[in-house]
């Protein structure tokens, strides 16, 4: 009976990806060094993993660190999921090198792909696994897999299932790339690019549409920054909410007025630029678990949206309106 091909393997993996990727490269590789920043989502389970298995893990500061690793261990390959560092081509060049990316590649090449679908309204995820080569998330195609978005999908549900498919394939897609398949070239005509990141400003602006504003808190939601909006001078993260289809029509209000609440259920109104969200939970500035949104907005009086900087910022352009008024009608006279 022959033995299992284990081919050594170094894994590069800074985000929430790289705990299952790990989990599968374990059951059909021997991981010699995994690489990874130690203040990311999932970083502790990771490394407790990784001691039970006898597996080292440092933090990539330099690329030359990698550099050196390869030329000392010699692994058949090094696979990436979830690294934010392009890898040069002379680098490259060393080894074979393997991505894990989140979207059904060509189609949104680059990060953030799976916040940018849910923003922008995409009905499909997916999950590719590909070759890598100096072009940007290009090189061929080794497997792939998409996924609907629902409705009540948010960015951290779509990672749990996209990263469940990885856990299942990534190994076995590994070792078969090891041992010859080639995989299939992608369709470059038909490629799109992502943008670069999270959107680091993810304040809502209440007078979109609710569709647009939910589709940001779901494209958001922790470990993600988060979309926020603003309550008496202080950031506030909204962590579920939903639009109400049943809200009665209110004319005349300013959007991001609050125009219900329940204490006992918990959750809060805001209007919006064409109808009502309804905010279930939020996390505040000053806590580290989110909590029922009427705990924290305590009237139907309250406004969202505004800062204290925002109010200033307005305040001092009205005075610069009225002062230049003031100059226009002293000419006039």
């Amino acid at each position: 009976m022959t033995e299992r091909l284990q081919p050594d393997v170094v894994l590069l993996a800074d985000g929430p990806t790289g705990f299952a990727a790990l989990r599968s490269l374990a059951e059909q590789c021997r991981v010699v060094q995994i690489f990874r920043k130690p203040d990311q989502p999932e970083a502790s389970a990771l490394a407790a993993f990784a001691k039970a298995h006898g597996i080292p893990v440092a933090e990539l500061q330099k690329l030359n660190q990698l550099r050196k690793t390869i030329a000392e261990l010699c692994p058949a390959a090094v696979v990436i999921s979830s690294f934010d560092r392009i890898i040069p081509p002379q680098i490259l060049a060393l080894c074979r090198f393997l991505n894990v990316h989140y979207s059904l590649l060509p189609h949104y090449r680059g990060r953030a792909n799976v916040n940018w679908a849910v923003i922008n309204g995409e009905t499909t995820a997916g999950i590719s696994i590909h070759v890598v080569v100096p072009e940007l998330d290009g090189g061929n195609l080794l497997f792939q897999q998409a996924i609907q978005i629902g409705a009540n999908d948010t960015v951290t549900s779509l990672y749990d299932r996209l990263n469940a498919i990885q856990e299942r394939e990534l190994g076995g897609v590994v070792v078969r790339a090891i041992t010859g398949y080639q995989g299939t070239s992608q369709d470059t005509d038909h490629a799109s690019y992502g943008c670069a990141r999270v959107p680091e400003d993810g304040e809502i602006d209440w007078r979109q549409p609710t569709a647009t504003i939910d589709r940001m808190i779901r494209g958001l939601t922790p470990p993600f920054p988060g979309a926020f909006t603003h309550l008496d001078g202080q950031q506030l993260i909204i962590v579920n909410a939903s639009p109400r289809l049943d809200a009665p029509s209110y004319i005349g209000r300013i959007p991001g007025r609050i125009v219900g609440r329940s204490p006992s259920e918990g959750w809060v109104d805001v209007l919006t630029g064409d109808g009502v969200l309804r905010m279930f939970s939020v996390l505040h500035p000053m806590s580290e678990r989110p909590c029922a949104a009427a705990s924290v907005v305590g009237s139907t009086r309250a406004t969202l949206g505004l800062s204290r900087l925002d109010l200033l910022r307005r305040i001092v352009s009205l005075e610069d309106r009225l002062a230049s008024l003031e100059q226009l009608k002293c000419a006039l006279e």
